[in-house]
């Protein structure tokens, strides 16, 4: 059974920094694209980054472009999300997630909706 696994989340001060893993396991596929998402309460979830299997090529929301960093080590079933100079609005429930292909979208278009293995999230807190 195909399992994603966060970990990492925690409470920082504003101007600090987290680094969350996603742990994948069995996962059978070759080509794919694992996307970390956010969802803070009232709000709708948000596609924050993704990074592809093939190439390693990635995307950033403009939200975290220059602070978040993703990258992989498709070797050990993990990939990472370094979070710098964290902001308050940063605050929420962070989900990794799987995007299997055939693809039907640009790996920048991230479709929630699209992604088919989902973690159980990790809350992240930034207080200011």
């Amino acid at each position: 059974e195909v399992q994603l696994v966060e970990s990492g989340g925690g409470l920082v001060q504003a101007g600090g920094s987290l680094r969350l893993s996603c742990a994948t396991s069995d996962f059978i596929f070759d080509d794919y694209v694992i996307g970390w998402f956010r969802q803070a309460p009232g709000k709708e979830r948000e596609g924050v980054s993704c990074i592809s299997s093939l190439d390693d090529s990635t995307y950033y929301a403009d939200s975290v472009k220059g602070r978040f960093t993703i990258s992989s080590d498709f070797a050990k079933n993990t990939v990472y999300l370094q979070m710098n100079s964290l902001k308050p609005e940063d605050t929420a429930v962070y989900y990794c997630a799987a995007l299997i292909s055939p693809y039907t979208q640009p790996m920048g278009i991230m479709t929630s909706a699209e992604y088919r293995y989902w973690g159980q999230g990790t809350q992240v807190t930034v207080s200011s």
